[in-house]
């Protein structure tokens, strides 16, 4: 069991323009939650806040590898840092009530954290996290390599 490997889980519920992330401890204690935008710059904070409330062993737990979430989990596999990928509800998480993004984040923390076997994400060989698009040295994901303009013969 991951309980067993980690001192918490990062849940993330990704979207295209933002990430909510849920910090929980082995016990699936709310340590803290944060939303942030999905870019580089959003990972970056991810990562800190990450830092800030599981310092040692963590694990995060994404939903959406193979979409919204593959930019995150490039930059966080370039980072070192240890993956899994949750799948996505097909049921909204709250009956009679409003299903929020911090709920779906707290939802992927937990099922890692409970789940028997855990789902090694597959990472798209073009997926990109950084890539600098200024002299500025700002950076962001990049989903698709250049085309080259050559002809194949």
């Amino acid at each position: 069991m991951l309980a067993e490997q980690v001192d918490g889980v990062i849940g993330v519920d990704t979207h295209r323009d933002t990430l909510a992330a849920a910090a929980v401890n082995t016990i699936a204690t709310v340590l803290a939650s944060m939303d942030s935008p999905a870019n580089a710059r959003g990972y970056r904070r991810l990562v800190d806040f990450a830092r800030s409330q599981i310092p040692c062993r963590r694990c995060w737990a994404l939903e959406g590898v193979g979409s919204y979430g593959a930019g995150l989990a490039a930059f966080l596999d370039q980072a070192g840092e240890q993956v899994v990928e949750v799948l996505r509800p097909k049921q909204p998480a709250v009956r009679g009530g409003r299903k929020t993004d911090m709920i779906d984040a707290l939802r992927a923390a937990k099922e890692a954290l409970s789940a028997e076997h855990l789902i090694q994400p597959r990472l798209r060989a073009n997926a990109k996290p950084c890539v600098p698009c200024s002299s500025r040295g700002t950076a962001r994901f990049s989903p698709t390599p250049p085309r080259s303009t050559s002809s194949r013969a």
